[in-house]
């Protein structure tokens, strides 16, 4: 079982998908697209049968923009990566993080698989897959993006620690626009991994993140706050929004962190354990008799 692993052989949890799932999702998806396609292009024919042969062409230009590329980029941006051929073979498109996909990414998938699948027959993107070692066509590198499996173990997901309760809901007003995708993943990388990394590397690991994530937001790192605590504080922010913009603003309430994967809210996150260990110092400024909850990696 291929599982997706970084340069530093940091395992994130996420399965890219093989080739022959990809395919039959792929396949499931052009006969649906093709379907409409066809079918709006019959009723088309005989509505505008007077049109003259200028207009008639505009209008089967504009028909093919519209269904065979829009609507394939609607439905990825709207579902969030799941299409129809996607959601049947328990696939997904995420980001190179293992975050959701936005409009953009589905633009870039959208653009480019015009080429490498509708003119080529898909057999640029099959080459591509089978070169690349996580399976991605040319439209997932420029976009940045993934397709994973969806239907894997629980048990064999590595999650992305929550912070301490003491800084839940601290960094609601943070900026987070800035912060490219490469570092999200450096952070998750760090996070999944700190428990088997020596103390005082990693120690020196998150602050180098910290500074950095820091840098990207404009606001500098509160001062008390352990660097590991900081950037499990920041990404969990990133989810609780991510969970807020896929299933409504009522869905995680302002300045709730995940417990146990579930916020306050009610809606389970992905990937969230209950609990979390970087390291064991009393941190100033929290309420009295509170620490930050983690202990030293082993």
């Amino acid at each position: 079982m291929s599982w997706l692993v970084t340069g530093d052989a940091v395992v994130l949890g996420l399965q890219p998908a093989k080739l022959p799932s990809r395919a039959l999702a792929l396949l499931i998806d052009l006969v649906c697209v093709w379907a409409v396609y066809i079918g709006v292009s019959i009723g088309l024919i005989a509505a505008t049968a007077s049109m003259d042969e200028a207009a008639s062409a505009a209008l089967a230009v504009g028909l093919f923009l519209l269904v065979l590329v829009g609507a394939p980029i609607a439905v990825e941006t709207l579902s969030h990566g799941r299409s129809l051929g996607k959601l049947a073979c328990g696939l997904r498109v995420v980001r190179d993080d293992g975050g959701p996909i936005r409009f953009r990414h589905a633009l870039v998938r959208g653009a480019i698989g015009v080429v490498e699948i509708l003119m080529t027959f898909g057999v640029v993107a099959c080459i591509a897959s089978l070169v690349s070692a996580r399976g991605r066509r040319v439209g997932d590198v420029f976009a940045g993006t993934l397709v994973v499996r969806e239907r894997v173990s629980a048990g064999r997901v590595q999650p992305v620690p929550p912070p301490p309760p003491w800084l839940a809901g601290r960094f609601a007003g943070l900026d987070l626009s800035g912060v490219p995708d490469e570092l999200w993943l450096a952070v998750r990388q760090y996070l999944t991994r700190m428990g088997q990394l020596d103390a005082e590397v990693g120690w020196a690991v998150a602050e180098r993140l910290a500074g950095e994530l820091a840098g990207r937001t404009g606001a500098p790192v509160p001062q008390g706050v352990p660097p590991g605590a900081y950037l499990a504080a920041v990404v969990s922010e990133r989810q609780v929004r991510d969970a807020r913009r896929i299933f409504g603003a009522g869905a995680v309430p302002m300045g709730a962190a995940p417990v146990g994967g579930v916020p306050l809210g009610g809606v389970p996150v992905r990937g969230v354990p209950a609990v979390v260990a970087v390291r064991g110092d009393v941190v100033d400024g929290a309420s009295e008799g509170s620490t930050t909850g983690f202990v030293p990696p082993a």
